[in-house]
């Protein structure tokens, strides 16, 4: 369910153009143009509006923007300008990088994208970087993180609804003895983790929590400060409830002092077309109150205006 909000009219994009080459002209930008545009465009329109932008100008509007914007709210519209897949490219790119590495990240887009979008972030992965997001996390991570998100970043999953439930209660138990028996690392859990489709995991870890008694997640708890375990919990929760693992992820970003930014862009961003609506629900049940007025409070400028835009509460 998608939160942006798209004007019943769109204007062609040879127009969008031109007012975007109008906000940059002259001696200062003008930001809320280009909020009033590529904030209320979908993914489809903003490719289309890059083209065209290149095609009239013959210049790239990601530079253009990259040169007329800064700080947040320059990362904020040049995630969102790109195409989701370049976007998840470029964010997996980042977290295999020493100054800006993030198992999470890796994981995160592991674990919240189809298997088609997964695959065209991989694909665009290839054409940008000349190697593939696998070979750079491979080489970049180590141990049970190497062990567990090299085989989740080349998955394919099903994505059908068919659930067998005699595989369900075989690997529930399963997963029951390797926990019980403290092999967090074991090849089974990342085997099950790493390829079940997400309706089947989802059968699997109801049946471990009707049959043992327990979610799995509280029986992964041995050690709060592993990180190793950390990122295993998140795996599952990403996997089996979105929408949770990203309301903690920006209920972490905004209270801590000194907002994560880089955090509160990247879900806004990569949410806002896919399920940011449930997100938002979430936050505002778990919180009491509602994400845009959280962001409000944490943000400031054409940086919180940015943000309202793509959580559909900015002004069209």
């Amino acid at each position: 369910m998608a939160t942006l909000r798209v004007p019943a009219s769109v204007p062609p994009a040879d127009e969008d153009c031109g007012q975007l080459r109008k906000a940059f002209a002259g001696w200062g930008t003008n930001e809320a143009l280009i909020i009033q545009i590529l904030a209320h465009r979908n993914a489809a329109q903003r490719k289309l509006i890059r083209e065209v932008y290149a095609a009239t100008y013959g210049d790239d509007l990601l530079k253009d923007l990259d040169a007329e914007l800064s700080s947040d709210f320059q990362r904020a519209v040049l995630l969102w300008t790109l195409d989701p897949a370049e976007r998840d490219a470029l964010l997996a790119y980042e977290a295999t990088k020493r100054l800006t590495a993030s198992n999470w990240v890796i994981m995160e887009i592991a674990c919240t994208r189809s298997s088609q979008d997964l695959f065209k972030a991989r694909q665009a992965y290839h054409a940008r970087y000349k190697r593939s997001i696998e070979e750079d996390v491979a080489y970049h991570t180590a141990g049970d993180f190497r062990k567990l998100l090299v085989p989740l970043v080349t998955a394919f999953r099903y994505e059908g609804d068919d659930v067998n439930m005699t595989l369900a209660k075989s690997e529930a138990k399963l997963l029951h003895e390797k926990i019980s028996e403290k092999a967090y690392n074991n090849d089974e859990i990342i085997r099950i983790l790493t390829t079940r489709s997400k309706a089947q995991l989802n059968a699997t870890l109801n049946q471990y929590n009707n049959e043992f008694g327990n979610a799995i997640n509280k029986n992964l708890k041995d050690d709060p400060k592993d990180e190793y375990l950390k990122l295993l919990r998140a795996t599952i929760k990403c996997l089996t409830s979105p929408e949770r693992y990203f309301e903690k992820v920006l209920r972490l970003a905004i209270n801590r002092v000194g907002t994560d930014e880089w955090a509160l862009t990247r879900v806004v961003t990569t949410r806002a077309e896919v399920d940011l609506q449930h997100v938002k629900e979430e936050y505002h049940k778990r919180n009491s109150v509602p994400l845009d007025r959280a962001i409000a409070g944490d943000t400031s400028g054409d940086y919180e205006k940015m943000l309202l835009a793509l959580t559909g509460h900015g002004d069209l």
